[in-house]
C-alpha cells in the first residue's frame, strides 16, 4: 500500500469518527441520522453534472448498495439508542472488516500476503476487544452488542458491494456521487412513511448534523471507495476501521465516557495492526 492510499484511509477513518461521534452526541439519534443521511445529497449533486453515469454493468452493484446502506442506517440508530459510543461504534466497525476478509478469500479468491492476514486480524481482535469492556455504567450490554454486529453485516455488505461496483464503473467517485444522491431520496421517503415528525425536524434542529455529518460522511466514505479501486477491498476496509482510535478519544474527551485498561490495550491491538499494514 502506498503512502497516499495510507493517509487518505486515515483521514477517511478520521472524519468517519467524528460524524459518528456527532451523531450519538445528539439527543434525538433519528433525527441525527436521517439529518446526516439526507446530508448527503447536497454534496452529490454538486458533483454530478462533473462525473459520468455508471455503466450498466455497475448498477446492480448500486441499487444492491443502496438497499444495504438503507438497512445499516436504520439499524445504526437503533445500536446507538441501546449502547455507549465507545462499545457500539468499535463492535459495528470491527465485525464488518472480518467479514469482508472473509469473504474476499473464500468467494473472491483474493489473494491477500500473510502479513495482511495478520494486520487485518490484529485490528479486527483489537476493535472487538474496545467493544466488549464494560459500558459508562460498569455493565456489559449484550442488546448493545447484539444490534451492533447486525450493523457490522450491514457494513461489511455494502464495502464489498461498493468495492466492486467502483471498480466495475470505472470511476469511483461518479459511482459514489450516484449512489449517496439516490439512497439520500430513498431514505427521505422511508423516513416520510416511518416518522414524518423526524424528518421535519431534519431542517430545524437537525441542520448541525446534516450540513457537518452529511457532508463529512460522503467525504469519507468517497475516500474509501477510491481507495478500494487502488488497493485490496479487505485491507482497505480494515485499515478504515482505525477509525475505531479516534473515535475512542473523541468519546472519552468530548462525550465523557470513561478511559479504561482495556480500552487502552484494545487501542495498541489497532494500532499494531495498522503499523503492520504500513509495513507491507
Amino acid at each position: 500500500m502506498t503512502v497516499t492510499i495510507f493517509l487518505v484511509v486515515m483521514c477517511a477513518a478520521a472524519i468517519h469518527a467524528s460524524w459518528n461521534a456527532l451523531v450519538k452526541s445528539t439527543a434525538d439519534k433519528v433525527v441525527s441520522m436521517t439529518a446526516v443521511t439526507i446530508g448527503h445529497a447536497p454534496l452529490g449533486l454538486l458533483v454530478l453534472p462533473f462525473v459520468p453515469m455508471p455503466p450498466a454493468e455497475a448498477w446492480p452493484y448500486l441499487a444492491g448498495s443502496v438497499v444495504v446502506h438503507t438497512g445499516y442506517q436504520l439499524s445504526l440508530m437503533r445500536a446507538y439508542r441501546l449502547g455507549d459510543f465507545t462499545q457500539v461504534y468499535p463492535i459495528a466497525r470491527g465485525s464488518g472488516p472480518a467479514l469482508v476478509a472473509l469473504f474476499s478469500v473464500a468467494v473472491l479468491s483474493a489473494d491477500l500476503a500473510t502479513s495482511e492476514l495478520a494486520g487485518i486480524a490484529l485490528i479486527v481482535f483489537g476493535i472487538f476487544t474496545l467493544g466488549l469492556v464494560k459500558g459508562r455504567d460498569g455493565l456489559r450490554n449484550p442488546t448493545a452488542v447484539g444490534a451492533a454486529l447486525i450493523t457490522g453485516v450491514f457494513i461489511a455488505s455494502y464495502s464489498l458491494l461498493d468495492g466492486l461496483g467502483a471498480r466495475v464503473s470505472g470511476h469511483a467517485i461518479g459511482y459514489i456521487a450516484w449512489m449517496t444522491v439516490i439512497n439520500a431520496f430513498v431514505f427521505a421517503a422511508l423516513m416520510a412513511f416511518l416518522n414524518l415528525d423526524a424528518l421535519k425536524a431534519t431542517f430545524t434542529v437537525g441542520l448541525k448534523p446534516l450540513i457537518l455529518g452529511g457532508t463529512g460522511s460522503v467525504t469519507a466514505y468517497a475516500l474509501v471507495v477510491w481507495a478500494m479501486t487502488q488497493a485490496p477491498i479487505a485491507v482497505v476496509t480494515a485499515l478504515r476501521e482505525t477509525s475505531t482510535v479516534f473515535a475512542l478519544f473523541i468519546g472519552v474527551i468530548f462525550l465523557g465516557e470513561k478511559l479504561t485498561g482495556g480500552k487502552i490495550l484494545a487501542t495498541c491491538l489497532v494500532l499494531a495492526g495498522v503499523i503492520t499494514l504500513r509495513l507491507l
